[in-house]
């Protein structure tokens, strides 16, 4: 502590030096050195914003070159590729009003940078300028805030009556996820935080008295979702703030304490699918060609195999980044079976007694 405090001391006085030094040479009258910028000065200005404009373009190029192709790819679910066709869109126009304003930000800095004797012009306005670049953001941000309500509209179909959609709860706490299904009736029994009870494994709160809540199913490790169907989100959160980010999916919503939020989508790729995706994989070999590198160094790394997964993409606290849950994609098949073999809260509670 004493040698930090010195440091600092001793950085006080050197700063201190320095600013004297400044008032010294400002109040020497016949000092060749002027804080007033000279033309030298101003022309190398210029030929900087110059510099520091390939050096952005070159940046932007080198990023994609690097890092182009750790995009999501794949979208596996139905409403995935509109989602992205948007994002491409917005990209796509930010990238070309960038490339011309920065362009014409700099040229100009450099064409009428100062120089001795030459007045800037007084220009008051100009009505047909003011209406062009006026008019072309507005059509602009028009037509994304349309395409964008759109898409939005879209993704929140959250009608429980159409394409026979399965109900699923999650539910967020610190710092895990749960999933409830709505079992053989589709419909989710009532659930409150007052009604959790550790002893007897009812960590949802789920309303014992509610005969909808009987055949309702909890899973505290894995999410299934079956292939092609229309899937409802209903979420909850037991302590803070969360929410349920399914990146692959194109999905997220916030998980609010005191209130239930919604989300739907439909998935289109098993996971056996997303794994034999050229790009997935990819991307498997090359995480794992990394793993094996840290192996090499004495760490002990385990082979990664692509799953889906349910992230919490809000800072929750301390173990945030442990938050997720893996989802596994199948064919309804498999998710009956895998249902079928589970046990019901009413079950659950019958034997708990």
């Amino acid at each position: 502590m004493t040698a930090f405090l010195t440091i600092i001391v001793l950085v006080l006085v050197a700063i201190a030096i320095w600013q004297m030094t400044k008032i010294f040479e400002l109040s020497q009258v016949k000092s060749e050195k002027s804080e007033v910028a000279n033309d030298k000065d101003n022309k190398l200005n210029g030929y900087l914003m110059f510099g520091f404009l390939v050096f952005i373009y070159l940046l932007t190029i080198i990023s994609f070159w690097k890092w182009g192709d750790k995009i999501l790819g794949t979208p596996a679910s139905e409403h995935g590729s509109e989602y992205d066709n948007l994002m491409y869109i917005s990209m796509a126009l930010i990238f070309f009003v960038q490339i011309i304003t920065q362009a014409l930000l700099h040229y100009f800095a450099f064409k009428y940078h100062g120089k001795k004797g030459q007045k800037a012009l007084f220009y008051a306005d100009n009505d047909k300028l003011e209406f062009i670049w006026t008019i072309i953001p507005v059509i602009t941000l028009a037509g994304l805030i349309l395409y964008g309500l759109y898409t939005w509209t879209n993704l929140m179909d959250i009608d429980e009556e159409e394409g026979d959609p399965i109900i699923i709860e999650l539910y967020a706490q610190q710092f895990n996820w749960k999933a409830r299904y709505a079992g053989a009736d589709n419909v989710l029994g009532d659930a409150n935080v007052r009604l959790i009870e550790i002893d007897k494994n009812n960590v949802l709160g789920i309303d014992e008295t509610d005969p909808y809540a009987k055949d309702d199913v909890v899973s505290q490790t894995e999410l299934h979702l079956p292939v092609g169907r229309k899937v409802i989100f209903k979420m909850r959160s037991q302590d803070v703030l969360h929410s349920a980010y399914m990146p692959h999916f194109r999905a997220q919503m916030n998980c609010v304490p005191g209130m239930i939020t919604q989300f739907s989508f439909t998935p289109t790729v098993t996971t056996e699918e997303m794994r034999a995706d050229q790009g997935m994989q990819s991307k498997v070999q090359n995480i794992n060609q990394l793993r094996a590198e840290r192996r090499a160094n004495g760490e002990d790394v385990d082979s990664w195999e692509f799953d889906y997964v349910l992230l919490c993409n809000k800072i929750c606290g301390s173990s945030h980044y442990n938050m997720q849950m893996k989802i596994v994609v199948e064919e309804e098949e498999e998710f009956n079976a895998w249902m079928e073999a589970q046990q019901t809260f009413g079950e659950q509670m019958a034997s708990a007694q």
